[in-house]
């Protein structure tokens, strides 16, 4: 499966972090980690062991910049 995490629409609330904590994560400054590796969109494979808690990531994101394809 794949992530998709729309960095533009992100506000770094950190629901994802404590929803999915293998995930996600907030750097020292509080912003989402994924911004250093992309500016607008991040996309990455997710190991499906890791399904449950990705798609409670994506449906506690108060912004709804997480998107899961299957």
């Amino acid at each position: 499966m794949k992530v998709e995490v729309d960095l533009t629409k992100c506000q770094d609330h950190g629901q994802c972090v404590y929803a999915a904590p293998d995930l996600f994560a907030l750097d020292d400054q509080g912003r989402l980690s994924l911004r250093s590796h992309a500016t607008d969109v991040y996309t990455a494979d997710v190991d499906e062991a890791n399904g449950e808690e990705l798609h409670e990531a994506a449906e506690v994101c108060p912004l709804q910049a997480i998107t899961v394809h299957e």
